[in-house]
């Protein structure tokens, strides 16, 4: 049985093959032109864990005619995938939250350099990697630490209030092995404390600290949230999209009151597209074809319908396009860790967390 790449691959190969037809004919009727475009649109295969994946990859459809084909699923479970499909890779594109991911698969020879036309501001600039391997599009930052003010004994200022007494067993947060978000999470708070001229060891620590005094650890947001919820805990480390959504959309009462506090320098956390060095040509095309049009004015509209009360809640970097109503400014002090740095620590950073921590 023929698989899915080399499907896709033998399409491709036509589609070459059909334009260089009618190259050679002078150019061709209109007719022809349309037949050798049509067997040059090959699906274009989206691997996302964007909360509004599905409109936009509909809305891009809709717009360019090009057929998408969405596996969506969280950040963990399709980083798996791709690593198993690595000599025989089924995807496209490739759109997730933090660039980390992306800088570990750069390394690994397997992004296309993408250099896109559009300016961004000077935030988003800031995140495009010197070698063009993937393109940011938007940004949230981690943690913002939600907690319930119904319940909750304090407010903390720092990460180190959080290994008091008064926080002892009410603190949560998500497993960077499943939860995209949440190994920038962690490699962020290891930035701080021990820097790429002290590596992870202090982060090590204080996560050790944090486990000793009671933390818990949920899979994924929604998890975390839902811990928050049902009082299982009061305090949750989490992405700034997720904890401002539960708050636009919470029910308060006298049990449940959610606010959000940010600890000092957040990490910022851009949602970031890579396209498939291994795929077709054509499909290729249709990649950056798709980029662009998540950095249209078109396409943004469409990510920040998509999600009101989660993804859609992300600060834009695309010049003239607003952060939806009521989302607060961007948090002051923040930093960027070097995802070529923290990337290829990831598994080793997870493996840790696993054994020591969950």
């Amino acid at each position: 049985m023929t698989t899915w790449n080399a499907w896709r691959t033998a399409a491709a190969v036509v589609a070459v093959a059909a334009t260089a037809s009618v190259a050679a004919c002078g150019g061709g009727s209109a007719t022809t032109q349309t037949a050798a475009t049509k067997a040059g649109t090959v699906p274009l295969v989206v691997y996302s864990a964007q909360g509004y994946d599905s409109a936009v990859t509909k809305a891009f459809q809709a717009a360019t005619g090009i057929p998408v084909k969405l596996d969506d699923d969280s950040t963990g479970p399709l980083l798996t995938k791709i690593a198993a499909e690595r000599n025989n890779p089924q995807w496209g594109l490739l759109w997730v939250d933090g660039d980390t991911a992306f800088a570990a698969l750069d390394k690994q020879g397997q992004l296309l350099d993408y250099a896109s036309p559009t300016t961004l501001t000077s935030a988003g600039q800031a995140l495009v990697p010197a070698d063009h391997s993937y393109m940011p599009v938007s940004t949230t930052v981690v943690p913002a630490l939600i907690y319930n003010a119904a319940k909750a004994p304090a407010a903390p200022a720092t990460y180190q209030d959080l290994l008091g007494p008064v926080y002892k067993g009410l603190v949560g947060m998500n497993d960077p092995a499943q939860s995209g978000p949440t190994f920038p999470l962690v490699a962020g708070l290891m930035n701080q404390l021990g820097g790429q001229a002290n590596g992870v060891s202090a982060g090590e620590n204080y996560l050790r600290q944090l486990k000793a005094n009671g933390l818990h650890v949920y899979p994924t947001n929604g998890d975390t949230l839902h811990a928050l919820e049902t009082g299982q805990i009061s305090y949750g480390l989490i992405q700034s999209s997720a904890a401002l959504g539960e708050v636009a959309k919470a029910h308060k009462n006298a049990n449940f009151d959610p606010k959000i506090i940010y600890l000092p320098k957040s990490t910022l956390l851009p949602s970031a597209i890579g396209i498939d060095k291994g795929a077709p040509a054509a499909e290729q095309a249709e990649a950056k074809k798709f980029v662009e049009y998540v950095l249209s004015p078109a396409g943004q509209q469409v990510m920040q319908k998509g999600d009101p009360t989660g993804d859609s809640l992300y600060w834009p970097i695309v010049p003239g396009v607003s952060p939806l109503p009521g989302l607060p400014a961007l948090p002051a002090g923040y930093q960027r860790i070097d995802p070529a740095y923290w990337g290829p620590l990831e598994n080793q950073v997870n493996t840790f967390f696993d054994a020591n921590i969950k």
